[in-house]
């Protein structure tokens, strides 16, 4: 019998299957251990045959089977050969995706807890001890009044020697207990709702069919709801659920009323887990233990079986989309599991991608509503304030005077306040007025973020840090200006305006260490008067009913970005956070503040017109020839030499302007320019940007040109990318 095996190791070269004389209890899926170019690597065995295509003689046996359960599940195994071909990726980089490295590479095992109870009645433990050992007398004395003690409890009352020597006597028995290490959450009871007429209809709708729905709710219309309901059946039939959410922020909260709902049968998986906790989690969906998968974009791989229904929550978020090596789309992979499983796929948004939507209105997707809140409140008013017409007015501050107003309103009626600026630190950054100098990060060409509470200059892209600024390097000058304010400062400023009111900060800063996001969610929901204030993870899935007002400080964050998903994000965005106020029996009032009042982005998103939006984005769309009606296509190349970048960019242009030749009419444009962000982490960054009408060939002929191994020099493609970074 012969094995076939992707080793670990990810290099092109090697990229393959290699065959291996399998040995007893060798099996499919198993992780096995196996000489490669005269060294021991671990392998993946991905395929078994009677027969192999090379003599036999020269076909080396695998040392050893490292377990005897196979990690790999066959659906997972199949899972693996379809990212590998739709994704163009390698089979070990797939592999790497599907199981946590603390599984892969065994640096974590189970816990286990010990404790110790009498083997026999104490009047014969005493016999067998003898009455001279009053360390030993006085431990059984002690089991026998309190039964199971913990092995390190009683170890530390009466000595390891005294408790050890009991053990080898037989007087008591050592149980082991494995203790899971589980992530925390609150379990505050939360009671099942009765479905409203909307959610019943899209429950019936949904329930058992093997198809792709885009579930349309707008915010507080109670998507979750319909969520669990489904999933709820799925259980019944004795299947299993996947939901997805965007960010790890919305986890503690979505645990919760999940694991209220479905106790002892959740799992979660985000990238906030400990090592230890992954492992724990891990095993308990592969053993079957838990059956309701929950976590971000990582969690569409969970190695659960008979799956009943897949999730992707706020379908729409750009996190689902993976901008780092390995590159796949969760979407794709959530609709290959679905179909594979003939489940349903769940797609929920307030407001959906437009290529999401797009399928919907061709009947890709079937398209399920919910257009009325639960609570019966109507959407809270999005009061536009012109931020040109405060500064002609006198007012040069960051905060208008309807955004003060309307925060003091709220404070004073003992509710919570949202405040929503996309960007972190204290300023954008630092400049000198005299000479022009912008302070920026040695290793890439970017301007280093301001942050006031470690005085301290950041570089948002590599992480690397600098002393801030007093005086100017190059002129000397101590004429210093701040750029842009962003999370901190806010916080600053709202301290010395409310400095009775407990304001909270929410981004990537603050929320890094353990259960950071639950921490501050969990004294914000417990604060009342309060403020939040935050980044994009603030915008979406949170549900506080005591929020009534919301403020956008600086809508236009994302609106110039050169990117022509921009509007589309901002109306998203918007749309989003604005609904975090008004939510159970409270009315909301939010203030957007813009320096671009008529734009057509926030007149439509100021009416919750997410149809209106979405007929005058996607017939521009058509009309420049962007996606959805193409495809746009970029080859990314980098290197630490800027002359091996721009060669290697060169000879790939050249390759590809033969693709333009053969398909003429299909590839409307290709071009090759220095990326945006020229340099990241010492690394000189080149593009190649393509737009084609969507066709699978030219996708192959595209990454077969990249196919190729360049000494110092990375080549990425990005199929449709969220951001030209």
């Amino acid at each position: 019998m012969y094995a076939q095996v992707v080793v670990d190791i990810s290099n092109d070269a090697v990229d393959r299957v290699f065959d291996y004389t399998a040995i007893e209890n060798t099996q499919l899926g198993m992780r096995v251990l196996v000489p490669f170019a005269g060294r021991k690597v671990l392998g993946y065995v991905v395929g078994m045959s009677q027969t192999s295509a090379f003599d036999p003689s020269k076909i080396k046996p695998i040392i050893k089977n490292l377990e005897s359960v196979p990690k790999l599940k066959p659906e997972i195994l199949k899972l693996v050969d379809f990212m590998a071909a739709h994704f163009f990726l390698r089979l070990s980089d797939c592999i790497k995706l599907v199981i946590p490295s603390c599984v892969r590479l065994d640096t974590q095992k189970e816990k286990f807890n010990f404790s110790l109870q009498l083997l026999s009645d104490l009047d014969t433990a005493i016999n067998i001890i003898g009455k001279r050992a009053k360390s030993q007398l006085a431990a059984v004395s002690f089991l026998s009044e309190q039964g199971e003690v913990d092995y390190t409890k009683l170890v530390n009352l009466f000595g390891r020697t005294a408790v050890n020597t009991l053990i080898q006597k037989g007087v008591v028995i050592k149980n082991s207990n494995r203790q899971m290490r589980a992530p925390d959450f609150d379990s505050e009871k939360v009671e099942k709702h009765t479905l409203t007429p909307s959610q019943a209809q899209a429950v019936s709708t949904i329930t058992d069919k093997n198809a792709t729905f885009l579930l349309q709710g707008v915010t507080g219309s109670g998507k979750t709801e319909v969520y669990m309901s489904i999933i709820e059946n799925a259980l019944k039939q004795n299947k299993t659920a996947i939901m997805l959410v965007p960010e790890i922020s919305l986890t503690p909260q979505m645990m919760q009323r999940f694991n209220n709902r479905f106790p002892g049968l959740v799992a979660v998986l985000h990238s906030g887990l400990s090592e230890g906790e992954r492992f724990d989690e891990w095993d308990r969906i592969f053993s079957g233990e838990a059956r309701v998968v929950l976590g971000a974009r990582s969690a569409v791989f969970a190695p659960v079986e008979n799956v009943g229904v897949i999730i992707i929550d706020e379908e729409h978020d750009g996190s689902y989309v993976s901008e780092t090596n390995p590159r796949y789309i969760t979407h794709d992979i959530a609709i290959w599991r679905a179909r594979y499983n003939m489940c349903p796929l769940i797609l929920g948004s307030a407001t959906p991608s437009l290529e999401s939507f797009k399928k919907a209105q061709s009947g890709e997707y079937t398209l399920v509503t919910l257009p009325n809140r639960i609570s019966g409140n109507i959407m809270p008013p999005i009061e536009i304030i012109d931020m040109l017409g405060e500064v002609m007015d006198g007012n040069t501050t960051p905060y208008s005077r309807k955004l003060l107003n309307g925060l003091t309103n709220c404070i004073n009626n003992k509710k919570q306040a949202i405040l929503f600026i996309n960007r972190r630190g204290f300023a954008s950054f630092m400049i000198c007025r005299k000479c022009g100098y912008r302070a920026k990060c040695d290793d890439c060409e970017v301007s280093l973020v301001y942050h006031k509470e470690d005085n301290e200059l950041k570089c948002h892209f590599c992480g690397k840090r600098y002393r801030a600024l007093t005086n100017c390097p190059n002129c000397n000058s101590t004429d210093i200006k701040y750029g842009a304010l962003g999370t901190e400062r806010v916080c600053n400023d709202l301290k010395k305006l409310y400095p009775n009111v407990p304001i909270f900060r929410m981004d990537n800063d603050t929320t890094r260490g353990k259960n950071g996001h639950k921490n501050i969610l969990s004294q914000f929901a417990a604060s009342t008067p309060s403020i939040l204030v935050g980044t994009q993870m603030i915008a979406k899935g949170h549900d506080y009913p005591n929020v009534a007002f919301v403020g956008i400080l600086d809508a236009d964050v994302s609106l110039y970005n050169s990117d022509y998903k921009s509007n589309e994000r901002t109306f998203q965005l918007v749309t989003q956070v604005a609904g975090r106020a008004g939510r159970k029996n409270n009315d909301g009032y939010v203030v957007l503040q813009t320096y671009a009042p008529k734009h057509y982005v926030y007149r439509f998103a100021s009416n919750y017109d997410y149809l209106g939006f979405y007929d005058k984005e996607i017939n521009l769309r058509k009309t420049t020839n962007f996606p959805p009606f193409t495809n746009i296509l970029r080859i990314l190349v980098s290197s630490e030499s800027d002359n091996r970048a721009i060669e290697v960019t060169k000879k790939l242009f050249d390759l590809t302007k033969t693709l333009k030749s053969k398909y003429p009419n299909q590839i409307i444009f290709l071009q090759a320019m220095p990326s945006p962000v020229k340099r990241i982490q010492k690394k000189y960054r080149y593009q190649i940007l393509t737009r084609y009408q969507p066709n699978e060939q030219i996708t192959a002929d595209f990454y077969k040109i990249c196919d190729v191994i360049e000494k110092d020099v990375s080549i990425f493609i990005e199929l449709n990318p969220n951001n030209l970074r």
